[in-house]
């Protein structure tokens, strides 16, 4: 028998670690609720009003720390030396998170609490209906009608399966269902109970007020609207016998209706990008700074440690796991933070030109660069940079907005695909509504100006701009 022994180097990550990288590739939206929950089970943290500005370093509590709150001589302080009390603050925080109705000291009830309730669609046209004098009948079927709406607005379920829907005597005829249809889609607003496009934007027509406008516009969305879709204005203009300037003014009026009227009402919630870190121009030089608004306010609460560590029994290992949790995510707050604020830091440093003067000035830069400088793993510099995004003068991009691959200018120069992407909408931006240029006119500009890009990438620069292609661009003058 042969035996032998092969020595292998592997990397493994502990399950702890594991879990670290992807709390540091988690949105701080994500993470900040993650740590809101944690706070709410674990008895060793709690919230601190009293941070200071996190890039500062002062706002998070050193989790392993056991002399914050010691007296002299090293002695732990007592509970009773805060003022106001450990256990009245915490009474507080439990009676007012428990309550219902949150009522300001003097009784009277929060302002959160005469907020106004959301109203959705269906709750907008039942109350609409229930103003309208109908029959027990009329009334019920179009609170049925109503009610199988989609969040669009639209109904997409068939009359005849309706009628056999609702149970009445007698049942219910198809043409009682369609009467009902109607009376919903004469309700705000305009296009609602719509079972197609087509008939959405017909129902928005009478807000045309010229006659002849609304009766070429009602031509179009009822008999030409894939052409409509593909803006084939030419092909209009042949098949309807006008001119391109008239259906190109008729097709611009079609556009300004509403083909989702369902999307005006419903819930509000929209999902706010929320920047990480900002940046703002002090007194000539570029400062960043982590946004406090998504560093979780949380720290150690050192009495309840303290007395645990003092009273501490091999009983108590489910105490002693919450104390090291707390610690950890601690650690794992002041952590994930100071390395988003250095690797936007380090960002700032090389696309400063970006800053002063816009697309055109920004660098390439990749990962390996930024790893180097602050001294971590390109990996973690790709999890930091996933899902956080930087608040600037020019706006607010992810952080993944500053990196990009290299590209040799004729004259040897590197030059950066966002560079050429702004020219390229510089380009189209400046271009005639007439005579827009195609793919292939842009890649000839753009050699001309020493960029040698390959067409098929210029086109692919243009779709990540949202800019259509030449034929959708191209308009009609009178």
């Amino acid at each position: 028998m042969d035996f032998r022994a092969d020595q292998r180097q592997s990397q493994t990550l502990s399950p702890r670690l594991q879990h670290a990288v992807r709390l540091l590739q988690m949105s701080s939206l994500d993470f900040g609720l993650l740590v809101r929950d944690t706070l709410g089970k674990n008895p060793f943290l709690e919230p601190d009003e009293n941070a200071e500005d996190p890039d500062g370093g002062e706002g998070l509590e050193a989790a392993d720390a056991t002399d914050e709150h010691q007296g002299e001589g090293g002695e732990p302080m007592p509970a009773e030396h805060d003022e106001g009390g450990v256990e009245s603050d915490r009474d507080l925080w439990h009676a007012d998170a428990a309550s219902g109705n949150r009522q300001t000291t003097d009784g009277e009830i929060s302002a959160l609490d005469l907020m106004m309730a959301e109203k959705s669609l269906a709750m907008h046209l039942h109350t609409q209906l229930n103003t309208m004098p109908l029959g027990e009948r009329d009334m019920t079927l179009a609170h049925v009608i109503v009610e199988s709406l989609d969040d669009d607005g639209y109904l997409r379920t068939s009359l005849e399966e309706l009628a056999e829907l609702v149970e009445m005597d007698p049942s219910v005829t198809l043409q009682e269902v369609q009467i009902a249809l109607k009376m919903v889609q004469s309700l705000e607003p305009a296009g609602v109970g719509a079972r197609s496009v087509a008939e959405c934007l017909e129902l928005q027509l009478h807000e045309i007020e010229c006659v002849q406008t609304r009766a070429l516009a009602h031509t179009i969305v009822s008999e030409h609207l894939d052409a409509l879709a593909a803006k084939d204005i030419s092909g209009l203009a042949r098949q309807l016998g006008r001119s391109p300037a008239e259906i190109e003014a008729v097709c611009d009026r079609i556009r300004r209706l509403d083909p989702r009227p369902g999307w005006r009402w419903g819930s509000s919630h929209i999902a706010y990008v929320v920047p990480d870190v900002i940046v703002k121009k002090i007194r000539g030089e570029w400062n960043v700074q982590l946004n406090p608004a998504i560093v979780p306010r949380v720290k150690l609460n050192q009495v309840y440690a303290d007395m645990f560590q003092r009273h501490r029994t091999a009983e108590n290992a489910e105490m002693a796991a919450h104390l090291q949790e707390a610690r950890w995510t601690l650690r794992n707050v002041e952590q994930r933070f100071s390395t988003i604020h250095d690797v936007a830091q380090a960002i700032v440093k090389r696309q400063r030109h970006f800053l002063e003067y816009g697309p055109m000035a920004m660098k390439p830069l990749g990962l390996r660069e930024i790893a180097d400088e602050v001294g971590v793993h390109e990996s973690t510099v790709s999890r930091v940079t996933n899902n956080k995004y930087m608040a600037t003068p020019r706006g607010v991009f992810e952080l993944k907005h500053f990196f990009s691959r290299a590209m040799v200018s004729a004259n040897g120069r590197a030059c950066s695909g966002t560079a050429i992407r702004g020219l390229i909408h510089d380009l189209i931006l400046a271009e005639s509504t007439g005579q827009p240029l195609s793919d292939a006119e842009i890649t000839r500009q753009l050699a001309q100006q020493g960029l040698v890009v390959a067409r098929r990438t210029v086109t692919k620069y243009r779709q990540m701009l949202h800019i259509e292609a030449v034929g959708r661009r191209r308009r009609h003058d009178a």
